[in-house]
């Protein structure tokens, strides 16, 4: 399934400029498109990633090609790759924006050894044991596959595991019996630590009241891993079009017909990367079936060695707490303190300077010592969340060569690599051993108390949202 009737490929100057500036208010669920053209959000990884490398530019004319990617993300690259390396097929990727525009530049460039929101303890009550450990099995294979991407790229990985920090005495029980299920069910080895361990050897996290350390964990520049991704999928033959929105989608037969502003795009298979930035209107198989919720982040001037000294900040390893609303943190290699956390509701009310100031507020809880410190950098960005908390790479209809990979829940960094692996397999249809829940089941739609499931359920979505921060954020501090 070799592409033979692409163009020869052509380098354009490095990263193909934007047509509109950057939307602060853009929503998913209330704008038809992600955009056509639109420049990056202010993120620290936009500004210091050394600018995109070359792309094959928008889309100019009519083309016919074996498999189009929808979204030039983490995702929708690692599907080039996978692909173009395991398979020959020559993928052409679509980006409606620039190159990792959504979430693959928005993200905290954690790179965690887990998929969706949920525990492990939370995956054996939902499937059992034995597919518990199947699904940890597949997330411990998608960080070495995570691993064998990276080596090429620089993106300043940061190999330190990962601290979950119990950001109250009342979190150190649960935590404990996860740590314990982990090591004598999973066989991982976890760590736990007390206070006066975390403080002495880790962060001075005013909050912390013990924590656990996973061996796996690893903090990327997230702009320089989506660019790597760029380099590698070119080499290999991918075709990757920014300012290439999917306007129209209809199907004759058995190939797809993707409209951009510029031509027709004719695909025998469409692979759907979009994340948080997917549009509900571009397929009937996604409508209704994710939740973008928003995540905002700041990144702090560089701390003095006094600032991080009063801050204990001693490791560069990534780092999040117990709060359901969690917080997530890490020392940058250049010594700045990167700082998120969930944010607004819609859109229209991100840019609130209430949400900025709010990240501040937890940021100082734990770090008072930086009072005073200023900020450099402060954006958000859409995170794709599932109604079950688990994400999809799947086929949903047979019949049809559509597939997705979507639902990661904020642990897109390291499982976008091996959703990418799993669905060029699917593509290439190679994927019948892919039979874990994740694979075999399509996204759900939203549900009540988990009775049952209804699309008609979609537009309460974030009136339910709104009564769940509320409650969660009284239950996160009164602990």
């Amino acid at each position: 399934m070799v592409t033979t009737d692409n163009p020869p490929l052509t380098l354009q100057a490095p990263g193909t400029a934007p047509l509109r500036p950057y939307d602060p208010s853009y929503d998913p669920l209330r704008n038809p498109t992600p955009g056509h053209g639109c420049d990056y959000a202010p993120t620290y990884w936009a500004d210091t990633a050394g600018g995109p490398p070359a792309d094959d530019g928008p889309v100019n004319q009519d083309l016919d090609v074996d498999v189009a990617i929808i979204g030039a993300g983490l995702t929708g690259l690692a599907t080039a790759i996978f692909l173009a390396k395991e398979y020959g097929i020559r993928a052409t990727v679509l980006e409606a924006n620039r190159i990792g525009w959504g979430c693959s530049m928005r993200s905290g460039g954690q790179a965690q050894c887990n998929m969706g929101r949920l525990k492990r303890s939370e995956w054996i009550e939902r499937y059992g044991l034995e597919l518990a450990l199947r699904l940890h099995a597949e997330c411990r294979d998608g960080m070495e596959t995570f691993k064998g991407l990276i080596e090429e790229i620089e993106c300043e990985p940061q190999h330190s595991g990962h601290l979950l920090i119990a950001h109250h005495e009342a979190a150190l029980p649960q935590l404990e019996q996860e740590a314990e299920l982990l090591r004598k069910v999973f066989d991982y080895d976890v760590q736990l630590l007390d206070a006066a361990a975390v403080k002495r050897s880790w962060v001075g996290d005013q909050e912390a009241a013990g924590a656990m350390h996973e061996p796996e964990g690893i903090g990327v520049h997230p702009g320089k891993l989506a660019f790597g991704y760029l380099e590698k999928a070119r080499s290999l033959g991918a075709r990757v079009h920014p300012l290439s929105p999917v306007e129209g989608w209809a199907t004759h037969g058995d190939v797809h017909h993707l409209t951009t502003p510029g031509g027709v795009v004719k695909a025998r298979a469409v692979a759907i990367a979009t994340g948080g930035y997917t549009s509900p209107s571009l397929h009937n198989h996604i409508k209704s079936r994710l939740l973008p919720i928003l995540s905002n982040s700041v990144v702090t001037r560089p701390l003095s060695q006094e600032e991080r000294e009063a801050c204990r900040l001693r490791s560069h390893g990534i780092i999040t707490d117990t709060r359901i609303l969690r917080n997530y943190y890490r020392l940058l290699p250049d010594n700045r303190l990167q700082f998120g956390s969930r944010s607004a509701i819609t859109g229209r009310d991100a840019p609130s300077q209430k949400h900025e100031d709010k990240l501040m507020e937890g940021m100082l809880r734990k770090f008072p010592a930086l009072d005073r410190v200023r900020l450099d950098y402060s954006w958000w960005g859409w995170v794709d969340v599932s109604h079950d908390m688990m994400p999809r790479i799947h086929r949903p209809d047979p019949q049809q060569c559509v597939f997705y990979a979507l639902g990661y829940g904020g642990n897109g960094v390291m499982f976008s690599a091996q959703a990418g692996k799993r669905m060029a397999q699917r593509i290439a249809g190679d994927g019948q051993h892919l039979d874990l829940p994740i694979f075999s089941s399509q996204l759900p739609f939203p549900n009540v108390a988990g009775l049952f499931e209804s699309r008609a359920l979609a537009p309460f979505r974030r009136l339910g949202q709104r009564c769940l921060y509320q409650w969660y954020q009284r239950k996160d501090e009164a602990l």
